[in-house]
């Protein structure tokens, strides 16, 4: 899929790896990750962060095989399939994270200043 990144993009979260954004128009979160760029509703959203917080960080760092080097993540949809390090997952998570807080900080917001979605 091609996302195209313009002023109907709205940033949620950056860090020095990649940066997410939430479109105006469709409500989708897309993420910009290395060389990977991938879209996805806010429930595939939810479930890729999930799967990526079920990834073993402990026994990619103290496994001396060379099976732990890296993992293979897949996305809802098969938006992303790919091989990733110990350190990209890492990365890969914060920004997952981040995103996550960025949502439910603009949730609480709208909730207590009492704005609806479409106001």
């Amino acid at each position: 899929m091609q996302v195209h990144f313009n002023t109907q993009m709205t940033e949620l979260y950056k860090t020095t790896k990649g940066s997410t954004y939430q479109c105006d128009v469709t409500n989708r979160i897309c993420i910009h990750f290395g060389e990977t760029v991938a879209a996805f509703n806010i429930k595939d959203f939810l479930i890729f962060r999930r799967s990526m917080k079920t990834i073993n960080i402990h026994d990619m760092i103290f496994n001396l095989s060379d099976a732990y080097d890296f993992e293979w993540i897949h996305s809802p949809k098969k938006e992303i399939s790919k091989k990733l390090t110990l350190c990209e997952i890492i990365q890969l998570r914060d920004l997952l994270d981040g995103t996550k807080f960025s949502l439910d900080l603009n949730s609480i917001l709208q909730e207590k200043l009492g704005l609806g979605v479409y106001a």
